[in-house]
């Protein structure tokens, strides 16, 4: 179809029919994605940044209760994707299971916003003291919540996916295009970001919290509509397999019922298919890999087995048992990801108490709001973002020779570091911060520490240049290293993560709290944090993620990057084309 003008890659068009590619795709498709992302990031940053304050203020939750509740309900937003990308992969699609729980969740922003706005369903206040809430009044508002989880369990893992979907990987200029894509969508992403910590902050702490929700709900709708402008100009992969998981499960298998078998000495003589099988079905041949070796007795030939299973067991193919090696090799680095996204939930929690007993003046009127701080991780992210892609990849590629310039667990390697050194910071500060409270007897819970809370910038700018690093690599590295037909099962890999991460946060601010406040003893995270032991936490974060940076060079020097054979070439020289240069992920 090529000489056509139609995508090489078998997209098509929402009817499924063949896309031209000077019509369809590239950045005049994703610039009317790029604009959901940032509304919905500014909705999302502009609940999660301030969250906290909602609970202790306006509910009355303790400490320990609102950064648990915080975590839990940040979770649940990163971890209910997987069923989003499930159902898209298999059933509905990437645009059909994005258009419904894009819906799903600008519900549950209008409900959120109505919580927070009848005087009937939130609590009452006279003369600045509050009522406490009604079970009915916090019943709607974590409903509200979570609906939000469950709509962006279907909006996560298919607007990003759907976006890189734009680019053909058969076409030299759209695969180069595809490598700036993640970098500028995180851009996106993190601008959105920016107007909630700046704008909605200030708005919800001084205009009210209706008009702080109501905004982005708003924006919100208006960048739907903008996206279903587009539909002319979008691509769509045709799914070329009902249940993609299935694969995995029938590799597992196949393995189990053959670990008796003796595997062939030389790869090549397992099962595969015929080059043109992979060119007539539009699927890309996946290269053997040394990796997990017993999964390959799935693909030992009928002639090697023994006979009385071979009718029954049938063999699957290299491809298949190195889809399911993928999936194996991204579980062993996901692992090693989960303590850098809790260290990462410290910036809507704890961060955000921390800064609100310290002094926020600017000026004899006004006061910085403490969640507005993060508004530095965001602006540290708006600036180093055009320098990473503009700069650091064209200078490294002319070294490396690797067109992303540095391999991406390499990428993610210089991101962890970073957050291990904003975590040292962050225990200076709160060491300082102890000391000047003992110095000026600064200890009632409503007391002011003589100490500007612009002394938490660094860990915030380095936290926001760590991701950098971090967002836009997994993101890239989880779609890139999927097996073909679960690219956004894929990405799962990556909100998981974070999900994972801010649950674990949650489960060691509670383990932390329980244990430290036994026998009486003041606990290291209390109510009145004027009064506990902050710098003690901050410690042991700093302890357990140097461990996991460990454990992530460890993880990264076992992991080979997928290679595919390249169809465009197929029946001149059969190249195997590696998705990443080097073969090892940490290799220089």
């Amino acid at each position: 179809m090529e000489e056509k003008g139609y995508t090489q890659d078998g997209t098509v068009d929402i009817r499924g029919r063949p896309v031209l590619a000077s019509k369809t795709g590239r950045w005049k498709a994703c610039a009317f994605l790029v604009g959901y992302e940032a509304f919905e990031r500014m909705a999302f940053y502009g609940i999660a940044s301030n969250l906290v304050n909602y609970l202790t203020t306006q509910l009355h939750e303790d400490t320990v209760s609102s950064v648990r509740n915080v975590t839990n309900w940040s979770g649940s937003v990163w971890i209910t994707p997987i069923l989003g990308a499930y159902i898209a992969d298999s059933y509905l699609g990437r645009f059909w299971t994005f258009t419904i729980s894009s819906l799903i969740y600008v519900l549950g922003m209008v409900l959120l916003t109505m919580a927070v706005s009848l005087k009937s369903l939130k609590p009452t206040c006279m003369n600045g003291v509050c009522n406490k809430a009604s079970k009915l009044q916090i019943s709607f508002f974590y409903t509200s919540l979570y609906i939000i989880a469950i709509g962006a369990g279907g909006t996560k893992p298919n607007i990003s996916t759907f976006g890189a979907d734009q680019f053909d990987d058969f076409n030299p200029s759209d695969k180069k295009l595809k490598v700036s894509f993640f970098n500028w969508w995180m851009f996106s992403s993190f601008l959105g970001a920016l107007v909630a910590t700046i704008g909605l902050v200030y708005i919800q702490e001084n205009l009210g919290w209706g008009l702080g929700y109501g905004i982005p709900t708003v924006g919100l709708l208006l960048s739907l509509f903008l996206f279903y402008i587009g539909t002319p100009m979008y691509r769509h992969k045709a799914r070329s397999t009902k249940s993609p998981a299935r694969d995995l499960v029938q590799v597992l298998i196949t393995a189990f019922r053959n670990r008796k078998l003796s595997l062939p000495g030389n790869p090549s003589e397992l099962h595969e298919f015929e080059i043109q099988q992979y060119i007539s079905t539009g699927k890309r041949q996946v290269q053997h890999t040394p990796m997990f070796r017993f999964l390959d007795k799935a693909a030992i030939k009928e002639n090697n087995r023994v006979s009385e299973n071979s009718g029954s067991n049938p063999a699957c193919t290299v491809t298949q048992v190195e889809g399911t090696k993928l999936v194996f090799g991204m579980m062993l680095i996901w692992v090693v990801t989960l303590i850098p996204s809790s260290i990462w939930a410290q910036i809507n929690t704890l961060f955000v108490k921390q800064g609100t007993t310290m002094d926020r003046r600017i000026g004899p009127d006004f006061q910085v709001p403490a969640a507005s701080l993060g508004s530095f991780v965001t602006l540290s992210m708006l600036l180093f973002v055009p320098m990473y892609d503009r700069f650091f990849v064209p200078l490294m590629r002319k070294k490396t020779g690797n067109p992303r310039g540095i391999s991406l667990l390499q990428r993610l390697a210089i991101g962890y570091m970073i957050q291990v050194a904003a975590v040292g910071i962050a225990y200076c500060v709160e060491v300082r911060r102890m000391h000047v409270i003992k110095v000026h007897h600064a200890m009632n819970p409503k007391d002011i520490v003589p100490m500007n809370i612009f002394w938490l910038l660094p860990q915030y700018v380095l936290l926001g240049i760590a991701d950098v690093f971090n967002a836009s690599g997994l993101l890239e590295f989880f779609y890139d290293q999927s097996p073909q037909d679960m690219q956004s099962l894929g990405t799962t890999f990556f909100t998981s993560g974070i999900g994972i991460g801010n649950f674990l946060n949650s489960f060691l601010v509670t383990m932390v709290d329980k244990i430290t406040g036994m026998g009486g003893r003041k606990s290291w995270i209390g109510d009145n944090l004027n009064d506990c032991h902050l710098d003690y936490f901050y410690a042991f974060l700093l302890l357990i993620s140097t461990l996991n940076l460990g454990g992530f060079f460890w993880a990264s020097s076992k992991y080979i990057y997928k290679t595919e054979l390249d169809h465009s070439e197929a029946f001149t020289q059969m190249d195997l084309k590696p998705l990443d240069t080097t073969t090892l992920g940490l290799q220089v």
